[in-house]
């Protein structure tokens, strides 16, 4: 479909790393100019070099840098941007920030601040899908409240169960809890976390689905027209964080497949969505089920394997909605090709607890050849600095099958060499040699319940 380039001032970046060297390339295309507000640590980053500008917005910590509203709307103003884009993590989830961007008069490239406070409470969120007809997971009505009878509920949802924080986010403020004896006490830890996290010590209760998959559907809107761009897999995680991702979900039933789309098409609607967003599912093989658990309103980090087997700019789509406030695509404009992975590259050790390993990045060589793609925050010589997210890059790979995928990501991999840090590249290698993954026998609890991928436990 053609695009009509039209120059659009400036926007400004509020993220840094891959995400923000992603979205300057996306904007660039467009005729954006680009500033991005950056640390003092990330003032000479490749993302900076790569912006047309930088404003720089604080010390290395991020609540005196990418979390400060003040500061980031400041460099918005002083360099005359009409547009913010704030990546994922730091403020992109933040109704508050939202609403502060829009109340400056600088476009929001994302939800509206309403979309993003309902479905940032969790318990509201699984709320607003029963009310939408989406299939949920038993649980708490709502966040517990002191008055509750957490016993009586608990004993309704079943164990073994999940405490998860109502404004939980990033895999943080999830406890398992398997028997009665054990379920005040971990409420009571679980809503400590929570506040220490989120500064909300909300929780609410829901099922435990024992070897369950993790599925996605990213969806579009304009905040009239909803329509989905197909299904994803993140079940391959350590610690609720992901590390392998790919697309479409495989070995989901039509039907399944069918149910998630509309589904998350139907949610979106009912809240009128604007923007980019992922709807979270989890899949039980042996019932051949899948529920709502949460959605995401936001840029996913995993968008590239959607925009692999799509061929669409999900950035630039999420900027045109923003910029235009109409969806230019329609569902049967979605087209479907070929098998995608995305590999998460991280300074960690993953022989030593996945301690973060910062350091100077002496020698970086990435993997080339048809369907490969590298997104990267990073050059040879960048500093790895102990303060943000060790997200180096993502690998991702694109090939007619998923058995054709995976043969490509396992020479891909291979070629990769990265000096001056630990990475988690050995681990990544191990997932995709193991029997269980290429036969998707995998789930969400896999990398942690097999001790022996590299020898230690993960």
């Amino acid at each position: 479909m053609p695009i009509e380039i039209v120059p659009a001032g400036k926007m400004l970046i509020a993220n840094r790393g891959e995400i923000a060297v992603r979205i300057i390339r996306a904007a660039r295309e467009l005729g954006i100019g680009t500033v991005l507000a950056a640390s003092e640590p990330d003032a000479d980053s490749y993302a900076a070099q790569l912006a047309d500008e930088v404003q720089v917005i604080g010390p290395a910590p991020a609540a005196k840098s990418y979390l400060d509203t003040s500061a980031i709307l400041r460099a918005a103003e002083a360099s005359g941007c009409d547009a913010l884009h704030p990546g994922y993590g730091f403020l992109s989830e933040s109704a508050a920030f939202a609403r502060a961007v829009i109340d400056a008069g600088v476009t929001w490239i994302g939800p509206s601040p309403e979309a993003i406070e309902l479905m940032g409470d969790k318990s509201r969120a699984r709320q607003a899908a029963r009310d939408a007809g989406v299939p949920t997971l038993r649980g708490s009505d709502g966040a517990l409240t002191p008055d509750d009878d957490v016993i009586a509920i608990a004993a309704a949802v079943g164990y073994p169960l999940v405490v998860k924080a109502a404004a939980g986010g990033g895999g943080r403020g999830i406890r398992l809890v398997t028997a009665e004896q054990d379920l005040v006490s971990t409420v009571e830890i679980a809503q400590a976390e929570a506040r220490a996290a989120f500064g909300n010590s909300a929780v609410y209760l829901e099922q435990f689905v024992h070897r369950a998959r993790h599925v996605e559907v990213q969806i579009i809107g304009d905040g009239e027209t909803v329509i989905h761009l197909g299904d994803r897999d993140c079940s391959l995680q350590r610690r609720q964080q992901k590390i392998v991702e790919e697309a479409p979900a495989p070995g989901l039933p039509a039907t399944v497949r069918d149910t998630i789309a509309r589904s998350s098409i139907e949610l979106g609607k009912a809240c009128g969505y604007r923007g980019l967003g992922t709807i979270e599912f989890l899949y039980n093989p042996d019932t051949q089920e899948a529920a709502f658990i949460e959605m995401n309103t936001r840029l996913q980090v995993e968008h590239p394997v959607t925009e692999m087997i799509t061929g669409l700019d999900l950035i630039r789509e999420q900027i045109l909605v923003a910029r235009d406030g109409t969806l230019r695509l329609g569902q049967d404009d979605v087209r479907f090709s070929g098998h995608a992975f995305e590999f998460r590259i991280n300074a960690e050790d993953p022989r030593n607890g996945f301690m973060p390993s910062p350091g100077t990045l002496e020698r970086l060589t990435w993997p080339g050849g048809p369907g490969i793609r590298i997104d990267a925050g990073v050059v040879t010589g960048s500093a790895v600095a102990p303060f943000y997210d060790s997200l180096l890059a993502k690998i991702i790979i694109w090939d007619a099958s998923r058995d054709e995928a995976i043969t490509r990501s396992r020479r891909a991999l291979g070629e990769v060499r990265i000096e001056g840090v630990k990475t988690t590249l050995p681990l990544l290698e191990a997932v995709l040699a193991r029997r269980e993954v290429r036969n998707v026998e995998h789930h969400s609890k896999f990398i942690e319940t097999t001790p022996d991928l590299l020898g230690v436990s993960t």
